[in-house]
């Protein structure tokens, strides 16, 4: 089973393997150290004995006092001439012992005494009857040695029937001998089987033996000689009472309740195969250690699974063959445990590697990612723009693209040996030039490299290529500094460009940046509300959505300066995820209050038509109860325009779903009448540019009103924004506009103070 010795697998176990084994063999052995062992135990020997049942050995039969015999005799207690009779038919059917599990410590009626005397002596020693300790009365700790009475002692040998149960009732052990009246007297079982015992000491119960393939016979049968002798001849026989009327009934593990007659027999069957010890917890305990350490060292969730299965087996069997083969009965609660606890730590460790190398992986490539940066680094850090991926992505199936990719990344590590090359996003690799090289030169070469098509998939491609230079330092310092850098050599039309050495305001944004994330999560990012009018309604029927970040070191963080960064560093995706998963929330704290109140919420041009921020939407929007028809996202014009194939077709899911759509900052962009049909929009706004002083300029004013006309034609419904005055509310009224949003209105607001806008009568709209 082990590939190596046990030794070599301890000396390579890994620091967590070293923890996971020590909190294992710490419950191990407090789990067999404590009740709650023992009840596992007693459970696991049900199952142990269940899985091993055997036939009885025929050394032992039982006469038994059942219902036959009550119902044939009636009267009890019985006179003992019956039972003359019945030592009588054994002697001549040649038992090789009678043993009595029957109160004689009393005297009977004088004949029937005297009878039971004469059959003892005929049988001159075959017979041996009972002694026990009962207690001297109800709540007495004293107990008191009965002994057959002094008629009936002559010939016979006198032994223990003495049964105590666990604390529990259940029955599981017999002592060997006991002391009664000061003398040590063997137990019944240990008088049949001839296993002498020192006094009080006890012997596991082997419940393995099936007790209905022990011989039985009725009592009456025998006392009236309708028995066949030979089921008897050779064997040593039990007497005792079975049936229920006459009680002596014992809970044993795997068979239930059985009469106290024949426990004795289980008992003597187990002694007549040999005295059964109970070993220690250590040999299980070292055998798990063992078996938790080869489990430990296995490298796959499927084998550490079946590891813990096959030595959870091993364990068994092992314990099994102990039991049956040496009768010694282990403990098997603390070394499972072990075997347990040593199975969990190791899947959950190998789980965790899975998810920190998925967390830490590329998964279109194999890449390393951004997370597997290190902290910082020794030399300079070079990034590689992919300039022309998206052209790529447009004739390559996903595969294919993934190849470029790799193999493009084979060519950047040429320039530094055995780099690890990182896509540190979709657009970008980078990886790290050792301390003192010169990178200039080597990037003269590698370009002619990356000028040389790739192969994939039996076709060459060209992979643009734009290089950023980042100096020693922090690693995402570096980072952002080469993205920069390449970002600029793309637009400048060079190969590469060095980041630039005084960057205060960049740095600052970087930090920035890096502390976005930490606002998310500890939500210092807040929603505002602006609310529209509906000036038909006169009453507001939708908000928009605008984000706020109150820092709690550099106080208001403008959203005109973190958005754009962003979008820039690929955290745009995350802070829209966010605002709408909050947005929902408000909705459903002002729903009630009043008619309906939709929410407007912007949508980047960069998400537009991303397959993974549109599948977390959708998934945010299946948890939530609040109907998609209270949404309504926002676009640029200019988002529209950059890809309309990819616009049309996100903005039609976007419809699908129930969510309106809005044009945003309507008359800065170059739309026409044509692709404004083409466009599934729901309304426009219009620039607040244009609406600010249409009431006083006439070329605004035509602007706004064919605006509204034009929109109107299209079914499409008008948001002015950018009210400031009655005025500018007044002109817009009376040329058809739709709704209005503006300060004239309400500055946007927190959830609270929405609330209360909302319950309040708007004096604007009159």
């Amino acid at each position: 089973m082990f590939a190596r010795s046990p030794f070599a697998l301890f000396r390579r176990a890994r620091a967590s393997s070293w923890a996971i084994l020590g909190i294992a063999l710490a419950i191990g052995v407090g789990v067999g150290a404590t009740r709650l062992g023992d009840t596992a135990d007693h459970m696991l020997d049900t199952l142990r004995f269940e899985a091993a049942t055997r036939s009885a050995s025929g050394g032992v039969a039982i006469v038994e006092m059942d219902a036959a015999s009550v119902a044939a005799i009636q009267r009890y207690p019985w006179s003992r001439a019956h039972y003359a009779r019945v030592v009588d038919a054994m002697r001549r059917a040649g038992a090789a012992s009678v043993v009595f599990d029957v109160d004689f410590s009393s005297g009977s009626d004088t004949a029937g005494d005297t009878a039971f005397a004469a059959a003892l002596a005929r049988a001159d020693g075959l017979v041996t009857l009972p002694t026990f300790g009962q207690q001297a009365g109800a709540g007495s700790t004293r107990t008191i040695d009965a002994l057959p009475i002094p008629a009936l002692r002559q010939h016979v040998a006198l032994a223990s029937v003495s049964i105590a149960p666990d604390s529990d009732g259940v029955v599981r052990a017999m002592p060997l001998a006991t002391m009664t009246a000061g003398v040590p007297r063997p137990s019944l079982s240990a008088y049949i089987a001839g296993r002498p015992g020192t006094a009080d000491r006890t012997f596991p119960i082997d419940m393995a033996i099936d007790p209905d393939t022990i011989p039985r016979l009725s009592f009456v049968a025998v006392e009236r000689g309708r028995f066949d002798a030979a089921a008897v001849r050779g064997r040593n026989v039990l007497i005792g009472a079975t049936a229920i009327e006459m009680g002596d009934r014992y809970a044993v593990p795997v068979w239930g309740v059985l009469p106290g007659v024949v426990v004795q027999a289980l008992a003597a069957e187990t002694l007549l195969a040999g005295v059964p010890a109970v070993g220690d917890g250590l040999t299980p305990t070292l055998l798990a250690l063992l078996l938790a350490t080869w489990v430990l060292a296995l490298r796959s969730m499927r084998a550490v699974l079946g590891g813990g299965i096959a030595a959870g087996t091993v364990i068994i069997t092992a314990v099994l063959i102990a039991q049956h083969g040496f009768s010694t009965l282990y403990p098997l609660a603390g070394a499972l445990a072990i075997l347990l606890v040593a199975t969990l730590g190791a899947a959950v460790r190998h789980v965790a590697g899975r998810f920190q190398a998925q967390r830490t992986t590329d998964e279109a490539t194999g890449l390393p990612n951004r997370h597997a940066l290190p902290v910082t680094t020794d030399g300079a850090f070079v990034v590689a723009r992919l300039v022309n991926i998206d052209s790529l992505a447009a004739v390559l199936d996903r595969q294919s693209l993934a190849d470029a990719v790799v193999r493009t990344a084979e060519r950047l590590r040429l320039m530094s040996a055995n780099a690890t090359v990182y896509r540190l996003d979709r657009h970008h690799l980078g990886f790290v030039i050792a301390d003192g090289a010169e990178p200039e030169g080597q990037l003269q070469g590698l370009r002619s490299i990356l000028l040389q098509p790739v192969e994939v998939g039996g076709r060459r491609i060209d992979v643009g290529v734009a290089i950023g230079l980042a100096e020693v330092g922090e690693v995402e310092r570096q980072v952002a500094d080469g993205m920069l850098a390449a970002d600029a050599a793309q637009r400048e039309g060079v190969f590469w460009r060095r980041a630039a050495t005084n960057l205060d305001q960049i740095e600052r944004q970087v930090s920035l940046m890096g502390e976005l994330d930490d606002a998310l999560a500890a939500g210092q990012i807040e929603v505002f509300y602006q609310p529209k009018l509906s000036l038909a309604q006169g009453r507001p029927t939708s908000v928009e959505a605008l984000v706020r970040w109150r820092h709690p070191e550099r106080g208001f963080v403008g959203p005109d300066l973190f958005i754009p960064l962003a979008e820039q560093t690929d955290r745009i995706a995350p802070l829209t995820l966010y605002v709408v998963e909050r947005v929902l929330t408000d909705i459903a704290n002002w729903r009630g209050l009043g008619p309906d109140l939709a929410a407007a919420i912007n949508i980047s041009a960069k998400l537009l038509s991303a397959p993974a921020f549109n599948a977390a939407i959708e998934r945010l929007l299946e948890r939530s109860a609040i109907p998609t028809s209270l949404l309504i996202f926002e676009v640029t014009e200019s988002a529209a325009m950059s890809d309309p194939d990819k616009a049309v077709a996100a903005l039609r899911r976007y419809r699908e779903l129930g969510i309106a759509v809005s044009m945003d900052d309507y008359g800065t962009g170059q739309s026409t009448l044509t692709y404004l049909r083409q466009l599934p929009l729901n309304e426009l706004k219009i620039d607040r540019s244009f609406v600010q002083f249409a009431h006083q300029n006439r070329n605004d004013a035509v602007l706004v009103r064919s605006t509204i006309d034009l929109a109107h034609d299209l079914g499409l419904k008008v948001v002015a924004e950018g009210v400031e005055d009655a005025e500018c509310l007044e002109f817009l009224r009376a040329a058809g506009c739709d709704m209005i949003q503006g300060y004239h209105i309400s500055r946007p607001l927190p959830l609270d103070a929405l609330l209360t806008f909302i319950a309040t009568p708007v004096a604007a709209a009159a």
